[in-house]
């Protein structure tokens, strides 16, 4: 079978499709057989090669398919991590601890399930030296360049989820 890639598999660069897509053709028509098909022109090899093509392209659609449904994951899981200029909320949740009380009613113990933390100053504060040697350096305020990243990886993290293709979301 010349259909070797399927929706859901870990994506493969195009070189690699273009590699599996030569071992299978030389697999199923061997160098010698290939050219003795073409040398006598008897269609066997075309026929195999339009066959060929049009699996290949589904490889390739479901190779595409792969490598949106693995970006969108990544994307997902970004914009899933806390801002930092917000910071973060502590959480604690109650757990059973696997007693009960004299009721049979079961205990339970609150435990800390995710740590609180603290937002990033928006600005930062550095020094800048000027081109003159005997000048002192001056200090400049700017965004927090962690602030400016996390803002930066966010929008491309949205706009990868907000192009990916609505089969792809449904596969996720």
């Amino acid at each position: 079978m010349t259909q070797f890639v399927t929706k859901g598999d870990a994506p493969l660069t195009p070189v690699q499709l273009e590699k599996r897509a030569q071992k299978c053709i030389k697999r199923i028509w061997p160098d010698q057989a290939r050219e003795k098909s073409i040398r006598l022109a008897d269609g066997a090899f075309d026929a195999f090669m339009s066959t060929f093509s049009a699996n290949h392209d589904v490889n390739i659609a479901n190779n595409t398919f792969n490598w949106q449904l693995q970006e969108y994951g990544n994307a997902v899981a970004r914009l899933a991590r806390y801002r930092l200029a917000d910071g973060r909320a502590e959480v604690w949740e109650d757990q059973p601890t696997g007693e009960y009380d004299e009721e049979g009613i079961e205990v339970m113990e609150s435990v800390l399930v995710q740590t609180a933390i603290e937002p990033l100053e928006p600005t930062v504060t550095r020094l800048v030296y000027s081109d003159d040697m005997d000048a002192e350096p001056t200090e400049e305020t700017i965004e927090n360049p962690l602030i400016t990243t996390d803002v930066a990886e966010r929008t491309a993290a949205q706009a990868t989820v907000d192009a990916t293709p609505q089969p792809v979301k449904d596969a996720a």
